[in-house]
């Protein structure tokens, strides 16, 4: 017989939606649990470690942590920013831009009038553009009060219509410089078409502000939220899949794992909102918004290469590099593969110790959609239930590593010389480790043309399950405090809530 446990809120899922969820309802006294199928608590704060050197799988750096900007005093409210360990990445080019065979890497850098002085040195003759840009930006992003904590309500339906197309050819007809400065869109998955600039401009702005490496990987991240969620006396469990939703009517009574069964009187879901879905009871599935949601496309998921370098063998670099095999492959993150081959890579490496003269490691990630390992859906591999996807997988992966590795000679020659191993994430990967149903690093894809199709509410038609994670507002590690932010502020009421949030941190 499954044991039974009660609290005033359990949250299911304990990425990072769920952990800032979880912690701020912990500070409001709430008696909380929260459920973690695998291993590892953090969903895509989650590190993993080769030949002794870690990896991360999904934060390689981070924007606008500085005490005074936006992500700084989310963390500083939840008490988590000075248990961070943080170097900050060159200020003159925290990213570089390359294609094809071109010697030059283009700078994007910290700080408003850096960012405009280290391109001008490429585009003499587009001052006026980078400045418009850096404008249209900041423009874009006092859109949204919450992102820069402030009071505010609703959107700007009309700004959330203009794709990056549009209003990048409002700034500059130069398409090289519209690809520099569009060269980080794997943060957010670009198709330049339909993606709203407003998506783009939350994403980069951050960045632009301040970025930085976590020393010893993303997870410290995660460390920081269970030390806060214990001394509140939060119970954390791992190996706790919810296999079951137990309704009466509208409301949500019990979710249960294989061997024990919580019981709340509200719930937090951070789990994919389509394996949530799936659980609903009959009735609860012919709601409305249910097949709505469902219908959503998924944005891309990722194929890495993470690769063990032998010691002292190549210098750290304190940059990112984003690498495309012509300009035009910058604006859409489909068509990326030809054959084998991937259009478009980005390069990072961990930071271990602080001050590290040498790179211990390196990362290579590139778009790959679910369709493309398809053959081998069937398989699962994981820590707990440990699989071999077969010879013919190894050898698909194998060839993606070869193209790569001949992408990275461009910039570190002669490197494969100094690789003690390389060790490869596919879309399967993801899906069994983070757990969205194919693998996807961006959640629903956003569409100029139908913004508000995405912006999905924290609140459900159960009248005591909320949503929190990437899929509801926008993701990323900013993205993703927010949204928690906001779930929080529909569970206890948004006026009592985020003003005490503003009076502590806030600008106002």
């Amino acid at each position: 017989m499954k044991q039974t446990k009660t609290y005033d809120v359990v949250v299911i899922g304990s990425g990072l939606g769920g952990l800032v969820s979880a912690l701020l309802l912990a500070q409001e006294g709430k008696k909380v649990c929260v459920l973690e199928k695998n291993n590892q608590y953090g969903g895509n704060l989650q590190t993993f470690v080769r030949d002794k050197t870690i990896f991360d799988t999904g934060v390689h750096y981070i924007g606008a942590l500085k005490k005074d900007e936006n992500l700084g005093r989310y963390f500083s409210y939840l008490n988590i920013l000075n248990d961070l360990d943080l170097s900050q990445l060159n200020e003159n080019q925290f990213d570089v831009i390359s294609f094809g065979n071109e010697t030059i890497q283009y700078p994007q850098a910290q700080g408003y009038d850096n960012f405009v002085k280290q391109l001008l040195v490429y585009f003499p003759n587009e001052e006026q553009a980078l400045k418009k840009y850096i404008e249209t930006i900041q423009f874009y992003c006092d859109q949204f009060p919450l992102y820069n904590l402030k009071s505010g309500t609703g959107y700007n339906e009309e700004i959330m219509q203009h794709s990056v197309e549009i209003v990048m050819n409002s700034i500059t007809s130069n398409k090289k410089l519209q690809a520099v400065l569009l060269g980080n869109s794997f943060l957010y998955a670009i198709k330049s078409t339909e993606t709203p600039f407003y998506v783009h401009a939350l994403t980069v702005n951050s960045y632009i502000q301040s970025s930085w490496r976590c020393v010893k990987g993303g997870s410290q991240i995660t460390k920081a939220f269970i030390k806060q969620l214990r001394s509140f006396n939060a119970d954390l469990f791992k190996h706790q899949k919810v296999e079951k939703l137990n309704f009466k009517e509208n409301i949500l009574e019990s979710c249960e794992t294989a061997d024990c069964i919580y019981t709340a009187d509200q719930f937090v879901s951070d789990i994919d909102l389509k394996q949530l879905f799936s659980m609903f009871n009959e009735e609860n599935q012919r709601k409305p918004y249910i097949k709505r949601i469902n219908q959503l496309k998924n944005g891309p998921s990722v194929f890495s290469v993470h690769i063990v370098l032998k010691p002292n063998a190549l210098p750290y670099f304190n940059h990112n590099i984003y690498h495309f095999e012509s300009e035009d492959k910058v604006f859409s993150y489909e068509n990326n593969w030809i054959g084998n081959k991937p259009q478009s890579a980005v390069i990072t490496t961990n930071l271990h110790n602080k001050n590290e003269e040498f790179a211990q490691s390196i990362s290579l990630m590139t778009y790959m959609d679910c369709a493309q390992v398809e053959k081998w859906q069937q398989t699962i591999n994981t820590v707990r239930n440990e699989n071999d996807r077969g010879r013919d997988y190894n050898q698909f992966k194998d060839e993606i590593v070869t193209e790569l590795l001949q992408i990275l000679d461009k910039y570190f020659p002669n490197i494969s010389q100094n690789i003690v191993s390389t060790h490869t994430s596919s879309p399967l990967s993801y899906r069994d480790y983070i757990g969205t149903l194919d693998g996807t690093m961006y959640g629903f894809e956003k569409e100029a043309s139908q913004p508000l199709k995405t912006m999905i509410s924290p609140k459900t038609k159960i009248d005591n399950l909320f949503l929190t994670g990437q899929n509801v507002r926008l993701h990323g590690i900013l993205g993703v405090t927010i949204t928690g932010f906001l779930t929080v502020a529909e569970m206890l009421g948004k006026d009592y809530f985020l003003d005490k949030v503003f009076k502590k941190v806030g600008y106002e």
